[in-house]
């Protein structure tokens, strides 16, 4: 089912990633995150399904079924270097700071920090090219709002 995206997202070069394939792609990296801590938990799943629904305009059940889909892509999705270069080709620049927010929301959710996710967080905000100090801005918006 994953086969072609997958395919693009491990090419050299990957290309932009069509909407669809996009979203899904942004919604991987999202558990992505949620499982860099060695747990999955309930209240980052329900912060993945918030952010698809407002980021996406979709219904909480259409939410719930891009997750789904995007638990299975991250399961088989390549290293984070690439599948998240791949990424930054499908997030205009003017967007990634909201997207690293939104990554900062759903690694908080649990109400804790792990050494694991900070570090998946850091290696993301410099691949979508964003500075440490803009990282640090999104996770304390994250944190208040």
């Amino acid at each position: 089912m994953f086969e072609n995206l997958l395919r693009r997202l491990t090419a050299p070069a990957p290309d932009r990633l069509p909407e669809p394939d996009a979203d899904l792609a942004l919604a991987a990296l999202l558990v992505r995150v949620a499982r860099a801590d060695g747990h999955y938990d309930p209240a980052e799943i329900a912060r993945i399904d918030r952010v698809l629904a407002r980021r996406r305009g979709l219904t909480p059940a259409d939410a719930v079924a891009l997750r789904q889909q995007a638990e299975t892509l991250e399961a088989e999705a390549p290293d984070t270097v690439r599948f998240t270069r791949a990424l930054k080709e499908a997030v205009p620049v003017e967007d990634r700071f909201a997207l690293m927010q939104a990554l900062w929301a759903v690694a908080l959710a649990d109400g804790s920090r792990d050494d694991g996710e900070d570090q998946v967080l850091r290696l993301v905000a410099n691949l979508l090219g964003l500075t440490d100090q803009e990282s640090a801005m999104a996770r304390r918006r994250a944190e208040v709002g």
